[in-house]
């Protein structure tokens, strides 16, 4: 039997959860400025003035869609490329999705339902950058990206403990 909280308890939830809400749309904003609109506003107005169909036939060719593809070039030239910053900034990216997500969502306490989740917000950046051309599609940038979101479930529970 679950005891009943008190008003006090229940507004000082409702006020926490307000809160977490506010910093994981502060989160969102931040992710979607690192990843999608990475570039400065005059080359963005560039690629957005030169937009046309034969953007998406662009992206295509030079997506990636071989698993691993990307993650195996950092990994053999780390000294010459920025390797670090891609390898580990896809991931560290999504950590605070995956622990925000279990906080503000009880469906996504449950691992499989944040990594569904997780994927299709990643995809759909990704498809974004495609079709936009602010970016490249790359499959190895889904994996790294919901690993991240596991390693932020992962903290969600250790903290939860």
């Amino acid at each position: 039997m679950r005891a009943e909280r008190s008003p006090a308890c229940r507004q000082e939830s409702e006020k926490e959860k307000r809160i977490l809400k506010g910093i994981f749309f502060l989160y969102l904003l931040l992710l979607i400025r690192v990843i999608v609109f990475k570039y400065s506003f005059s080359q963005l107005a560039e690629i957005s003035a030169g937009w046309e169909g034969r953007v998406i036939a662009r992206g295509l060719r030079t997506a990636n869609f071989t698993p691993f593809k990307t993650i195996k070039m950092y990994i053999r030239y780390w000294g010459r490329l920025n390797s670090f910053e891609n390898l580990f900034g896809n991931v560290v990216c999504f950590v605070p999705y995956g622990f925000f997500m279990p906080l503000l969502q009880e469906e996504c306490r449950r691992w499989w339902v944040l990594a569904l989740n997780a994927l299709f917000l990643v995809c759909g950046i990704e498809l974004f950058q495609l079709v936009t051309g602010f970016g490249a599609f790359d499959v190895d940038d889904i994996f790294l990206n919901c690993l991240g979101a596991l390693f932020g479930y992962l903290l969600f529970r250790v903290v939860r403990k």
